[in-house]
């Protein structure tokens, strides 16, 4: 996709500098900021959102150690906290007033905590893709998919994580079967997906989250937001696939607890709907800003 009026940069941080991408003109439409998931995976395969830019800017960033953005080898404090204050650099840095935040996956853990941390930041709507609220229900929403595998990738997950060794070959094999049904059911897998995985933050991921999308064990497990997410009063729309991660009951329970939210489910698409469903999922996403935008 050809791309013009491109503004690239990188914001200098304490522990590193953070790399963005300003796509399209400004307009008097509030720019649309997106959020990457992983945590560490990095913005690449969000780029089709950028075809939103007829209405708007849509903003890209990579959070600090993947993409472009520096690796930050020597850095131990990787946590939710310390991304939702790299956010608030990015707001600031860049100048941004009312605006959009759309977070895909764990991308939407972080947009929720950056709306309850910064209730005076204006934020006009959230676009929650794929999202990740409660670490435990994630996973046990991931324990489920694993029951209904096949006995011989089910007991090599169950064997390997028993031992610990998510390096075995039985292990990296069951991942992929689990992700071709979960994660992104398109084979080929596109370009940009690819491309995110090339510059994967290992090092984040594997603090924050674990070895694999089923098996975590890093410091995002105690986290929670259902409790809060009544606190938000601006518009909220929920999107995930019919096989997603991110379960449609899970979502559904999600968008029970907001104040204002709404809730598609794409059918046949699973965490990567954004992919597997581009056209519907653009759309969609089309008509739900212009309806915020025109103030209902």
């Amino acid at each position: 996709m050809e791309m013009t009026h491109v503004k690239e940069g990188f914001i200098p941080r304490t522990e590193g500098h953070v790399y963005y991408k300003v796509i399209g003109e400004e307009t008097e439409a509030p720019p649309l900021l997106v959020l990457h998931g992983g945590p560490g995976a990095p913005h690449d395969y969000l780029e089709p959102l950028a075809k939103l830019i007829s209405d708007r800017q849509v903003i890209f960033y990579d959070q600090l150690g993947c993409g472009k953005s520096d690796r930050a080898e020597d850095f131990k404090g990787w946590s939710l906290e310390y991304f939702v204050d790299e956010l608030n650099d990015v707001i600031k840095h860049l100048s941004l007033g009312s605006l959009h935040l759309l977070g895909q996956s764990y991308g939407a853990m972080l947009a929720v905590s950056y709306v309850l941390f910064n209730p005076e930041q204006d934020i006009r709507s959230l676009i929650l893709s794929g999202p990740c609220l409660s670490s435990k229900r994630f996973i046990d929403d991931q324990r489920t998919y694993i029951d209904a595998l096949p006995d011989d990738i089910k007991d090599a997950i169950l064997t390997c994580e028993a031992s610990g060794r998510y390096d075995d070959p039985r292990y990296l094999e069951a991942m992929m079967v689990f992700y071709q049904k979960h994660v992104c059911r398109m084979d080929p897998w596109p370009d940009c997906l690819n491309k995110a995985m090339e510059g994967m933050g290992e090092a984040v991921y594997h603090t924050m989250w674990g070895p694999s999308e089923f098996t975590m064990n890093g410091n995002l497990a105690s986290v929670d937001l259902s409790d809060d997410l009544g606190k938000i009063d601006v518009p909220v729309l929920l999107t995930c696939g019919a096989f997603d991660e991110a379960t449609p009951s899970t979502t559904a329970f999600y968008r029970d607890q907001f104040k204002h939210a709404q809730m598609v489910i794409f059918e046949d698409a699973s965490h990567e709907h954004h992919l597997e469903a581009e056209e519907d999922y653009l759309r969609i996403l089309k008509t739900f800003l212009k309806t915020i935008d025109n103030g209902v």
